[in-house]
């Protein structure tokens, strides 16, 4: 399998790449240039993360309930964001810019993961931070999932020793709130996933997760911990009615279902870079064999750079196995939030019943 390799290129130089995309004007680079480093620099991460979701697999291997795998490579209009936002941030230490997700059936199963990659005669690379979402979640949006941050280390791949993964794990609960908010940001037009864009809709998610919360029996948002179970499900209702949540998702369904009544077949993929046009509603899935994965990052970053010029694209690589898992895995990609759906008719019909 052909993996990039790690760029011949100074720490300093990615950095000056990651300023003047974020600045977005020439810094010493052109922004061609800068593009083109910061490109080199994520591709290099795709051998890490696939060596990481090979061991990720073994590990889950014992949990029941199907747990879900998925990895992917940052995208770089988020990646850009990300360094507009934090302008102390460098692109060389970037923590995220390949990651790894875990999501399993409970809180329990995600802690037990957790304490198993935490055992060093287990796993080799080394943690050099952690976030638990779970158990402190961001109060001004909800967000809930364990990070752990690692640094790579492999006697047989030293070449890219010391890039930096991020491994999260989450329950499946926690995954169809966070996919949820991406969707539903994606349609809005509005950055909801960065804690940014109409009030209403970020205070109805931040409500749907202290519920969420209270179902899985971890940590409630600070501004939420006065409220029993029975005030969140009404509240979640009360706004369900007001920015008629469930009526507007429904009306995307019908759009999304029809495009994917066509099907895609994913016998011998191994990668499919998935295209969304948030637009016309539509989805496009190209998928790559094994052996095409440099090929696959080419097409990727050629279509983010449509992405830059304003075309309202988005595109993520991902390798998730068969096509089935990868819907599961990034639903948000398929505009398919059925699951959040559920949960919130069936918090809607239980709070007219108190």
């Amino acid at each position: 399998m052909a993996f990039s390799k790690v760029p011949k290129i100074s720490k300093n130089r990615i950095n000056l790449a990651g300023k003047v995309l974020a600045k977005k004007k020439p810094n010493g680079l052109s922004l061609e240039d800068a593009i083109s480093i910061a490109d080199a620099w994520r591709a290099c991460h795709a051998y890490p993360i696939n060596t990481f979701q090979s061991t990720l697999r073994r590990k889950l291997s014992k949990f029941s309930n199907n747990p879900l795998v998925a990895q992917r490579l940052k995208r770089m209009p988020t990646i850009i964001d990300k360094l507009h936002r934090y302008p102390k941030m460098q692109l060389s230490r970037m923590q995220d810019i390949g990651g790894v997700r875990a999501i399993l059936g409970s809180v329990h199963d995600v802690y037990l993961l957790a304490e198993e990659y935490k055992d060093k005669s287990r796993f080799a690379h080394e943690l050099i931070g952690q976030k638990d979402y779970i158990k402190c979640p961001r109060d001004d949006d909800g967000y809930r999932s364990l990070h752990l941050i690692y640094k790579y280390k492999n006697k047989q791949a030293q070449e890219y020793d010391g890039l930096l993964l991020e491994l999260q794990i989450r329950t499946k609960l926690q995954h169809t709130w966070a996919t949820a908010v991406e969707t539903m940001g994606t349609f809005l037009g509005q950055a909801l996933k960065s804690r940014l864009g109409d009030k209403a809709w970020l205070e109805f998610f931040s409500a749907v997760s202290s519920t969420f919360a209270s179902i899985e029996n971890t940590n409630l948002l600070e501004k939420h911990k006065a409220l029993s179970q029975e005030e969140l499900f009404r509240k979640v209702a009360s706004m369900n009615g007001e920015l008629r949540v469930l009526e507007k998702i429904r009306g995307y369904s019908i759009a999304v279902n029809e495009i994917n009544k066509r099907g895609t077949s994913d016998v011998g993929w191994s990668y499919h870079l998935i295209i969304l046009n948030s637009e016309q509603k539509t989805v496009q899935i190209k998928p790559y064999k094994r052996g095409s994965i440099k090929q696959a990052t080419e097409d990727y970053s050629k279509v983010e750079e449509e992405a830059t010029r304003g075309k309202k694209i988005e595109a993520v690589l991902v390798s998730a196995g068969p096509l089935s898992a990868l819907r599961q895995a990034y639903p948000n990609f398929f505009l398919d939030i059925s699951d959040f759906v559920g949960r919130i008719e069936s918090i809607v019909a239980e709070s007219k019943k108190l």
